[in-house]
């Protein structure tokens, strides 16, 4: 375990299971706060193939709106998969929503705090990843969870992953997710922009997913008010960033090589969630929907 998910963890006793620490209440307003962010994401989103001019690189693609799937897990709960497809702007963006419950396998248990006491659990939260149509657009992924085991917490982030970095861009993102942070705590950003750069890195080829942003997780101060307001600060700071950021580019041309370029990164995005994303895992350990798990690999990639 992260040596940071052990602080922010914490030796508070608690059993949200039987709802001492993490109310019901807590867990309904956490559900329909995703769910808010899902529709606001979504619809900033759908503006932007609204406003997109027609081009010769994408006159064959009209405005793409995102289509709403919901699903039912067998061991409790479920969820709803809004997936935009050969859209104007993006080639595929997801926004997905979820709560689930039932019981951790025995296989499983041991990797999630709390759970070897107990293995009943309940998670909630939302996930995004996007892959534009444009090279010049970067590749975007952000989510926000709440999971209650015998303990529980808030864990997420955001990160960006251009093809072709840009200072000023890499900044501006980095700013929107470093003022979330900072007013929740001073050393929030610096300690989560770190364990972004540590967590998104592909080991077998020693480089970066991306340019970076924030990742945190196991993240329990003792104030369940607080937390959640960090969690929503995190989530609302993405959407209000990366729309701005992809309407900067969206109507640029590019050639036939960026494109290829772009392919390949794509397939840097693959190995990292197929190999080592822990919402990948959990998704599948926990008998989560495989469509909407695996609604983060792109539409279509390459490898050199």
């Amino acid at each position: 375990m992260n040596e940071h998910a052990t602080k922010a963890v914490g030796e508070v006793p608690t059993n949200q299971v039987t709802g001492t620490l993490f109310a019901d209440d807590h867990k309904m307003r956490a559900q329909a706060w995703f769910a808010e962010l899902r529709d606001r994401l979504c619809g900033r989103l759908e503006d932007l193939e609204d406003d997109a001019e027609a081009q010769d690189l994408n006159r064959d693609f009209a405005p793409a709106k995102f289509e709403r799937t919901s699903w039912e897990r067998d061991g409790g709960g479920g969820g709803t998969m809004a997936v935009l497809r050969e859209g104007r702007v993006f080639e595929k963006a997801g926004v997905n929503i979820s709560t689930v419950h039932g019981e951790f396998s025995e296989e499983f248990r041991g990797r999630i705090p709390g759970a070897v006491k107990d293995p009943r659990f309940w998670a909630a939260g939302v996930s995004v990843v996007i892959h534009p149509r444009s090279p010049l657009v970067p590749i975007a992924h952000m989510n926000t969870r709440m999971i209650v085991t015998t303990q529980g917490w808030f864990g997420g982030g955001g990160d960006l992953t251009p093809v072709f970095p840009n200072d000023a861009e890499t900044a501006r993102f980095h700013a929107a997710f470093q003022a979330a942070c900072d007013k929740h705590g001073d050393d929030f950003y610096p300690r989560f922009k770190k364990w972004c750069d540590e967590y998104f890195y592909l080991p077998h080829r020693g480089e970066m997913r991306g340019v970076g942003g924030i990742f945190y997780d196991n993240h329990w101060t003792g104030d369940w008010e607080a937390d959640f307001a960090f969690t929503q600060d995190v989530g609302s700071a993405f959407v209000q960033v990366y729309p701005d950021i992809a309407r900067d580019k969206m109507n640029l041309p590019w050639t036939p090589e960026e494109k290829q370029a772009q392919r390949v990164k794509r397939g840097r995005y693959v190995e990292f969630n197929l190999l080592y994303d822990r919402g990948t895992i959990f998704g599948l350990k926990t008998g989560g929907h495989v469509e909407a798990i695996l609604m983060s690999l792109p539409p279509d990639v390459a490898w050199p």
